[in-house]
Formats: C-alpha cells, sequence, structure tokens
C-alpha cells in the first residue's frame, strides 16, 4: 500500500481505532502518486493512490498491469505555483522566460500547464524543470529555480520558509483522487474484499475525524509534517470542509474527467497520442465497495 509525503491514511485509521484489519498492510511512503504508479508497474506495490495524473502516464505506454478501482473526493488545496521570499514575480504572467521547477506527472504538472495558459502563456515561454518535491524545495530556496509547482507538505514547508502563492491549483483540479489496484488483485478474492474493506476504512476514518475530532488530529498531522498545530488545524478544517474525504465506485462522470485529464497531456505533446482511459479503469471491485462503505 502506497502513501505520499507521509502515511497520513495508516495515522487516519490508527487515530479512528479502525486499524485492526484481519489482514496484514505493509505501508510504503513515496513523493508522489505518480511513483507509486511506477512501483505498482514494477510488481512492488498492490495499490496506490494518487490524483488523476500518474495513471495516465502510467498506461501510456497501452500495457498497464494495474486498473482504477474507486475514487476519492479530496480537497485540492495546497496545490500552487510558489515564487521565494523577497521574488519580483507576483504573478503567472511574471514567469515568462524564467526558470520553474514543477513534479512531473502530477497535479502540479496540469495545474502549471493550465495557469500558463490562462496568463496566455506557452509551456515553452519557461524554461520548465521536472524535479521531485524536496528538490524542488531545495531549488527554490537554493535560487536555481524562480518558482516551484508542487503541492501537499512541499508546499506547507515552502510558506514556511517565506515563499509566496502566485497561482493556485484548487479550482483547476476535479478533487478525484484515484485509487489503483494491481491486476493480480483483482483476480483474488480476497485481495480484492481486502482492497474494498481498506479504502472503505480510510472514508470512515476522516469521517470520523470530522466528527469533532479536528484538533486532535491535527496534533498528529503536525508531528509527522513538522508544523505548528495551530496551522496544521486550521489546513486540515478548510481542506475537509472544501472536499470532504470520501471514497465512492467508479463512475462515468469520474471517467470523462480523467479523460478530459489525459487530453490536456496530449495538447501538451507529454503523450505520444491519445489515450483512451476507460481502458484502464474498471467497476470490478463496485460491489465489494459499496457492501463495505
Amino acid at each position: 500500500m502506497g502513501a505520499t509525503g507521509w502515511k497520513v491514511e495508516e495515522a487516519a485509521l490508527k487515530f479512528a481505532n479502525l486499524d485492526n484489519t484481519p489482514y496484514h498492510i505493509k505501508w510504503s511512503t513515496f513523493q508522489g502518486g505518480d511513483k507509486q504508479l511506477e512501483a505498482v508497474r514494477a510488481g512492488a506495490l498492490d495499490l496506490a493512490s494518487s490524483s488523476e495524473i500518474p495513471p495516465v502516464f502510467a498506461a501510456a505506454d497501452g500495457k498497464p498491469n494495474f486498473k482504477v478501482v474507486a475514487v476519492q473526493s479530496g480537497s485540492t488545496l495546497n496545490q500552487e505555483v510558489v515564487v521565494p521570499k523577497g521574488s519580483k514575480v507576483t504573478d503567472i504572467g511574471g514567469l515568462k522566460g524564467k526558470t520553474v521547477g514543477y513534479v512531473k506527472n502530477t497535479t502540479a504538472h496540469y495545474f502549471l500547464y493550465e495557469l500558463l495558459k490562462q496568463a496566455g502563456l506557452k509551456w515553452s515561454d519557461i524554461d520548465a524543470k521536472p524535479l521531485l518535491p524536496n528538490d524542488g524545495l531545495a531549488a527554490l530556496n537554493g535560487g536555481s529555480i524562480d518558482a516551484f509547482a508542487s503541492y501537499g507538505t512541499s508546499i506547507i514547508t515552502a510558506h514556511q520558509q517565506g515563499a509566496t502563492t502566485i497561482g493556485s491549483g484548487a479550482d483547476i483540479l476535479s478533487g478525484n483522487f484515484l485509487w489503483s489496484a494491481r491486476d493480480s488483485v483483482l483476480k483474488s478474492a480476497a485481495q480484492k474484499e481486502a482492497a474494498a474493506d481498506l479504502i472503505a476504512r480510510i472514508s470512515k476514518a476522516y469521517a470520523y475525524v470530522r466528527d469533532g475530532h479536528e484538533a486532535e488530529f491535527a496534533k498528529v498531522i503536525a508531528r509527522n509534517t513538522h508544523q505548528p498545530v495551530a496551522q496544521a488545524e486550521t489546513d486540515l478544517v478548510a481542506q475537509q470542509k472544501q472536499r470532504p474525504t470520501a471514497a465512492r465506485p467508479v463512475d462515468a462522470a469520474a471517467t470523462a474527467s480523467e479523460q478530459k485529464v489525459a487530453d490536456v497531456f496530449t495538447e501538451l505533446g507529454a503523450l505520444g497520442s491519445r489515450l483512451d482511459v476507460a481502458s484502464f479503469w474498471t467497476t470490478d471491485l463496485d460491489a465489494e465497495l459499496e457492501k463495505s462503505l
């Protein structure tokens, strides 16, 4: 089972006393959902959580060994383009001719492109540098990039270090986060049941957090993300108010949203040809998930 940034899902399960699963879970941490999907492709991960973007690239060769099995609504806050303290750049338009770091094949890649379009700029108008979140933070603070498009903990840390937001993906991203399961999981009745149960437990854990336990869970977040408890609580409340974390079975609207994302990357030239996302989506887990939710 993969987790991005830190093992927040595992922490939520423990916090809500829902970690007593009748199956064993081995959690692994990655810097992005793209790395989780790479691990799935390599056979090192059974279940991955990501935004809509990583599965598109993981399936781009036409030989995916996974399927998107569930959709989880989630916050699109802390998805930003930031500039370092003292920067004279105040908006996306000011990035023309600048060196901009971004996390490739993730939400950051997508919303940076869309923000550039909104500002009347092309991708070729910037010197785009693909960087992992931690490397991007170091580059931003070291002066080797002028701006950084990233998400989550890296954005929180950037603000702690004086960075300023010049663009946000909050209203660009759909808020659909995807659960992708390796094909071998879907061939096993026991593993299918376990996957559905785990996804449902995580939804229930967040429902518990929202039921008056935000302040306590914020302490858990603060410890793991090295930020003040008050800031962690403010962010948590805002995120859950914007889009409560909750899973649902695969549906046509979510598949269409994913197709839109894939088409944008085809337009950008990041994909060699148009990708039919329905080829790696399935409703095979719907019955088990509906039973578990």
